[in-house]
């Protein structure tokens, strides 16, 4: 008995089998669409399992269902809005934008450094004498913008 004889004698199981494999390799891949993959795979195993198909059509039938899981997977992932407890965790620069302080340091050839929170930043502008109070308007990767007030 060769292989392929052997699992079309007992083709729900090997779908179902092969569905469990992809939902175990997800563990251990990153990606997210070997879940799609293996939940097609038990789906179309339970189908064959009541309903015997050929495989022709077990193939389509797996391929439509892991198309529109994954189709399915992408438009609601999308369509969700990203709301964070913490929006700016990974754009440090952005929760400066709008507020103002006071230069401890001058700015001098366009360059300085300011102290907000616990760091400090280097800061462009127009050259500012120390005691100057400004407003941060921007930023520039890591270098803050600012504008006299």
């Amino acid at each position: 008995m060769t292989l392929i004889e052997f699992l079309a004698a007992n083709a729900p199981w090997a779908w179902i089998i092969a569905g469990l494999i992809l939902l175990g390799l997800e563990l251990v891949l990153p990606g997210g669409f070997l879940l799609w993959l293996g939940i097609s795979g038990i789906i179309t195993g339970l189908v064959v399992l009541f309903e015997p198909i050929s495989w022709p059509f077990q193939w389509l039938m797996f391929g439509g269902l892991a198309l529109v899981a994954i189709f399915l997977w992408l438009r609601w992932t999308r369509s969700r809005s990203d709301q964070s407890d913490r929006p700016f965790l990974n754009r440090r620069t952005d929760r400066f934008v709008g507020q103002e302080a006071v230069l401890e340091q001058p700015i001098v050839d366009g360059f300085g450094r300011l102290a907000l929170g616990d760091t400090v930043w280097r800061i462009t502008g127009p050259n500012l004498p120390a005691g100057q109070r400004v407003r941060i308007t921007g930023s520039d990767g890591a270098v803050l913008e600012v504008v006299a007030i």
